[in-house]
C-alpha cells in the first residue's frame, strides 16, 4: 500500500488526484486549509501553510508521495524544508506560465523560463518558476509537471467552458467569435492529468499538455454539440480590444483569444508526455462533459471569464 500525502487534495485537480489514488488502493492524507471537505476515503489533516508548524502534523513519517500543487513559492519552499527529507517521491503541479518565451512554436521543456519569484507578490509565472527550483532540489525523485490549460467538468475557471455556454444560451442567435484563423489551442482533461500525476513513475520536466488544435475547429466542435442554430460573428483584434474585451481570461474576456505575437503559447511540445505514457481521450469526449456540465450549473450563472450574454449583444449590435 504506498501512503501519499496530498498538499491540497481539496481542490478541482488536486481532489481528483486523490479519489484516482484511493481507487488504486492508496492512503491519502490531504493537508488543507479547510473549507471544503476530502475526497471520501481520504484523511484530512487542517493547517495554515503560512503558519511556522504548518507541517509538524505530517513530517514525522515517511510517504512514499507527496504532491503539491501550490503557486505560493515560499509554501513549496517550505514544504520541500520539512517534508523532502521523509519522501520518496516528489510531484509538483508547476505551469506553462513558466514559460518566458511564448513566441517559438513546438518549444519544449528546455524553453527559457521566468526570473523566480522575490517576493510574494510577484506574479503567477515567477511564483511557479521559485516553486519548482525548491522542488528540483529534491534531484531525481521529483516531478515537475508544466499543464497549460486544463478543462473539464467543474472547471472554476470558466474558460473553456464558456464556450459551451456561449453557444447554449445563444440557441438560435448569433454567438461573437474572436479573431480564429491562425490561432491554436492546447487543453488537457483533468481527468487525464489526474491519471497520469496519480500513476506515472517518472521523473524530471514535463509538459503535461493535449495535442496542437487549431481554435476553429474546437469552437467549431463545441458549437456542433452545443446543438447552437444561429450566427457567428467574427470581430477583429483590434475591434475587440478597442470594445474593451479581454484576452484570455477573466471579467469581460473571450476565453481562448490570445495576442497573435504568442504564437508559442499554446502549440508546446508535448512529446515527453506522450513518451511517457500519458493519456489524452477524444476531444469530442471532454467536450461533451463540459457542455453537460454547463447545462447543469447554469449558462447565465455567474462566471469568472467571459461576456455576459447581455455584453455580447451589446457588442454583436455594434458590429451591424
Amino acid at each position: 500500500m504506498t501512503d501519499v500525502l496530498i498538499l491540497g487534495g481539496t481542490g478541482w485537480l488536486s481532489g481528483r488526484i486523490a479519489r484516482r489514488l484511493l481507487v488504486s488502493g492508496s492512503t491519502v492524507m490531504c493537508l488543507a486549509r479547510g473549507g471544503r471537505p476530502s475526497p471520501e476515503g481520504a484523511s484530512l489533516v487542517l493547517a495554515d501553510r503560512d503558519g511556522e508548524d504548518a507541517y509538524d502534523a505530517v513530517s514525522g513519517r515517511d510517504w512514499d508521495h507527496v504532491i503539491d500543487v501550490s503557486s505560493n513559492a515560499a509554501h513549496v519552499a517550505a514544504a520541500v524544508a520539512s517534508l523532502g527529507d521523509r519522501a520518496h517521491r516528489w510531484t509538483y503541479v508547476s505551469s506553462m506560465s513558466a514559460y518566458s518565451d511564448d513566441d517559438t512554436v513546438g518549444a519544449d521543456e528546455t524553453a527559457a523560463l521566468h526570473a523566480p519569484a522575490e517576493t510574494a507578490d510577484d506574479e503567477y509565472g515567477r511564483q511557479k518558476v521559485a516553486a519548482e527550483n525548491a522542488v528540483r532540489a529534491l534531484g531525481d525523485r521529483a516531478l515537475i509537471v508544466r499543464p497549460g490549460l486544463i478543462v473539464g467538468e467543474g472547471d472554476p475557471s470558466d474558460r473553456f467552458g464558456y464556450w459551451a455556454a456561449a453557444f447554449l444560451r445563444a440557441e438560435d442567435a448569433p454567438v461573437l467569435l474572436p479573431p480564429v484563423e491562425g490561432r491554436d489551442v492546447q487543453v488537457i482533461d483533468v481527468e487525464d492529468l489526474a491519471e497520469f500525476i496519480a500513476t506515472t513513475t517518472v521523473t524530471g520536466v514535463i509538459n503535461t499538455i493535449g495535442d496542437r488544435c487549431r481554435l476553429g475547429d474546437v469552437l467549431d466542435a463545441v458549437r456542433r454539440r452545443a446543438g447552437h442554430r444561429g450566427d457567428t460573428v467574427t470581430a477583429t483584434d483590434e475591434w475587440l480590444v478597442e470594445k474593451g474585451v479581454a484576452y484570455w481570461a477573466g471579467e469581460r474576456s473571450l476565453p481562448l483569444w490570445l495576442p497573435s505575437g504568442m504564437s508559442g503559447f499554446m502549440t508546446r511540445s508535448n512529446a515527453r508526455y506522450h513518451a511517457a505514457g500519458g493519456r489524452l481521450r477524444p476531444l469530442d469526449e471532454t467536450i461533451a462533459a463540459v457542455v453537460d456540465d454547463e447545462q447543469a450549473r447554469g449558462v447565465d450563472r455567474e462566471r469568472r471569464a467571459g461576456l455576459t450574454r447581455t455584453d455580447e449583444i451589446a457588442l454583436l449590435q455594434l458590429l451591424d
